[in-house]
């Protein structure tokens, strides 16, 4: 084989392989649910609120030199957090916030604007709460291969930000 040949093929290889990613999905959704022992409104009112939020951010327990700056009011729609942490930085607010989800708007720069939500519905031990997070991947090779590790990446936060809620709205 010829470098003129070698060189063909790996372009494209290298075409193809870029061409691949576009079937990934678009589109990721982590999500961990669990039932804690406390009232769908208390777990809410913390989720709602900026200062409560901080009462179970799990990145506060990892990185415990994590800035947050508090911004909006105190709770409710417009409420909301910047962070500058080991894992980026970034801001996120309460969008929403309806009798059982509160909704975020999150902006990582350019690693994108995921939509997060934490839910609460009554049971008969408390609330089963579900913490969930939506991406979109666009059009970036690099970030729709990333989607394949979300779950695997984001999902032990979120079980270790249950577990913090679980505690905070004991």
């Amino acid at each position: 084989m010829t470098i003129k040949t070698i060189s063909t093929y790996a372009v494209c290889g290298l075409v193809a392989l870029t061409a691949a990613t576009y079937a990934l999905p678009r589109h990721v959704t982590v999500e961990r649910a669990a039932t804690l022992q406390a009232a769908p409104a208390t777990v809410l009112a913390l989720a709602a609120s900026n200062e409560g939020y901080q009462t179970f951010n799990p990145y506060r327990t990892l990185d415990p030199d994590l800035r947050i700056d508090l911004y909006g009011p105190q709770s409710g729609t417009g409420s909301g957090f910047h962070f500058d942490g080991k894992d980026g930085t970034g801001s996120q607010t309460v969008a929403e916030v309806t009798q059982q989800t509160v909704t975020y708007d999150v902006d990582l720069g350019p690693l994108g604007q995921p939509t997060q939500s934490i839910s609460a519905s009554p049971t008969s031990d408390g609330s089963h709460v579900t913490w969930r997070v939506e991406a979109d991947m666009g059009f970036n090779p690099v970030f729709r291969v990333m989607g394949l590790f979300m779950d695997g990446m984001m999902g032990p936060t979120f079980e270790l930000g249950l577990e913090n809620l679980g505690e905070a709205a004991a």
